[in-house]
């Protein structure tokens, strides 16, 4: 006796059709092409996912860099300095003190210099 998918592959369809939805032409209503976008779509967006990783990174260390200046240290001087005097703070938070708290992040440089 064979078994037919009618209902399993049905929703399937509409699973990825409902995925596909705000594509453009018929990227948004024949499965075939739908599947392939979608597919292509979770590929960008796994990529996407690490690139905003590497971007927020590289935010927070010019933000550093910024709030570095009036101090006259460069950013990879400090982050030296850091991992001599053993801080860890990481970029992230730095760069949120530095924005946030001015008197903190002017105590933390003070405390580096030393």
């Amino acid at each position: 006796m064979r078994v037919k998918t009618g209902t399993v592959r049905r929703a399937a369809h509409k699973k990825v059709l409902k995925a596909a939805k705000g594509f453009w032409m018929t990227r948004h209503k024949r499965f075939k092409v739908a599947h392939e976008a979608v597919m292509h779509a979770g590929q960008y967006a796994f990529v996407g996912r690490r690139l905003r990783r590497r971007d927020m990174r590289q935010l927070w260390i010019t933000r550093l860099n910024a709030a570095l200046k009036p101090f006259e240290i460069k950013y990879s001087a400090f982050i030296k300095m850091m991992k001599d005097k053993n801080v860890e703070l990481n970029r992230k938070v730095l760069s949120e003190i530095a924005i946030n708290d001015n008197a903190t992040f002017k105590s933390i440089v003070d405390f580096i210099k030393k």
